[in-house]
């Protein structure tokens, strides 16, 4: 009778070891992390975009000239 005690508080520490484990959590975790980045920079290039390229098409037909002599 004492084995069968002793082999159940033995399986329920390790199943609750098992739950107090966090390797799902920090996947998940990761994931909404790399979601949130990629959500930054989606709004930074729809926001900047259009004045990044039209700085791009000054810069370079400034230059334009300048390269052909």
């Amino acid at each position: 009778m004492i084995h069968a005690i002793v082999a159940l508080q033995m399986l329920a520490q390790s199943a609750g070891e098992r739950l107090r484990r966090e390797d799902g959590a920090t996947a998940v975790e990761y994931g909404l992390m790399v979601a949130l980045i990629a959500a930054v920079i989606v709004g930074v290039v729809l926001t900047l975009g259009e004045q990044i390229e039209a700085a791009f098409t000054k810069v370079s037909t400034e230059i334009a000239p300048a390269v052909t002599e």
